[in-house]
């Protein structure tokens, strides 16, 4: 039986079955292994875990702790929860207007990532009126229809992971800032940060930056540096903001003060640092990486449910979720009536039954005409769960709009 465990709990003959900390490189082989001694308790408590799961059946069991099945039902209903209060991010434009400019946008925005990533790695200095610019333009684009460029943000490849990463983090800050009611200044700041976060992987060796498994404690650590060489290369950089700062320096800290470089804990991270970690971790668990599978948005969703408490702010994670919604835009879904359906927008005051795209049957095994369907009007079909676009062999792009 899989059972979930406070680290405390954790003791030498118990099976893990899972770290529970898909935000990040750890220093262990695999997430999966036996516990021979106390040295291995301390590493993993170490690294900043705080719960996580153990086989019954391969180990020791705790008998008071909770199994796999009752902490899922009980984030369930902390989704429930959630989706009940309204939200307000009114669509100034249609999807099918917007489509096509957001498409476009976030291939500028990750040619030009990848452009500043080159500069710092030659020693030159970014030009902050060169990003700034498309910041705006993506901040407009989400202030007038978040359904167009969020899905795209999520797309990347394994070769350019780092660079569509940060046109994610920037395009999900706008919309967590714009569902926080932030100011536009404030919001074209944090989204800039963003932009800008892992600038300091530009200085960490392609050898560790891309290689296809665990690192090394050594390389491990090497790796962690980069937020400290972000936070350099923007020190030298004219016309950066407190807050765009804020960004890169505090993206991965944890609100126990796990998090790394500077342990900060609580109220000494900023807002918009807290902000930027809940965005980079949802990014990071639900992109595919050489080592890793992306999980499904809600999925990451219940695991930042599930982590809020300890490594984020539990108000913010709940903020963060009604800001991109219960099934985000791009997830594909099952319905009740056996179809695939790609969520094509959001109903804000309906986050359980958004407008869906359905194209293919699952029990007659094949494609069908597709069609739109606003869940919150239709009496006949609703979502029976999230799956994942490989489990499927579909292209997400084929899709998506624009």
């Amino acid at each position: 039986m899989i059972k979930q465990i406070r680290i405390d709990q954790l003791k030498p003959g118990m099976h893990i079955h899972d770290l529970n900390c898909g935000w990040l490189d750890h220093p262990f082989l695999t997430g999966s292994f036996h516990v021979f001694d106390t040295a291995t308790v301390e590493k993993v408590a170490n690294i900043g875990i705080r719960t996580l799961y153990i086989d019954t059946l391969k180990g020791a069991d705790v008998r008071e702790a909770p199994t796999q099945a009752e902490v899922n039902a009980d984030l369930e209903r902390q989704l429930q929860k959630i989706a009940e209060k309204k939200t307000d991010k009114p669509v100034i434009v249609t999807l099918k207007d917007e489509a096509a400019r957001a498409r476009r946008l976030q291939g500028e925005a990750s040619k030009l990532v990848r452009s500043l990533m080159d500069d710092v790695r030659l020693g030159q200095q970014i030009q902050v009126d060169r990003v700034e610019p498309l910041v705006e333009g993506m901040v407009d684009s989400i202030f007038r229809n978040h359904d167009a460029l969020l899905p795209l943000a999520r797309l990347k490849h394994h070769d350019d992971y780092t660079f569509r990463h940060s046109v994610s983090v920037c395009a999900l800050l706008v919309a967590f800032g714009r569902g926080m009611k932030l100011e536009r200044p404030v919001i074209k700041e944090m989204a800039l940060g963003g932009l800008l976060h892992d600038v300091g992987k530009a200085r960490v060796s392609d050898r560790i930056l891309n290689k296809p498994g665990k690192l090394s404690d050594e390389e491990f650590g090497h790796m962690q540096h980069h937020v400290d060489e972000g936070v350099r290369v923007l020190e030298q950089t004219p016309g950066i903001s407190r807050i765009a700062m804020q960004v890169t320096a505090e993206h991965h800290e944890r609100f126990d003060g796990s998090g790394y470089p500077g342990h900060l804990a609580a109220e000494r991270i900023s807002p918009y640092g807290q902000m930027a970690s809940i965005v980079d971790v949802y990014d990071a668990i639900t992109s595919e990486r050489v080592y890793h599978k992306g999980m499904p948005p809600t999925l990451a969703l219940k695991k930042l449910l599930e982590w809020s408490g300890h490594h984020f702010d539990v108000q913010l994670v709940h903020a963060f979720i009604r800001s991109i919604g219960i099934y985000p835009s791009g997830s594909l879904v099952m319905l009740e009536s056996k179809r695939l359906a790609v969520v094509v927008e959001q109903n804000e005051d309906k986050l359980l039954e958004p407008v869906v795209e359905v194209f293919y049957h699952t029990g007659q095994q094949h494609y069908i005409r597709p069609e739109l369907i606003d869940l919150a009007l239709s009496q006949q079909d609703r979502i029976s769960n999230v799956e994942s676009y490989e489990k499927w062999n579909i292209d997400p792009y084929q899709w998506l709009p624009g």
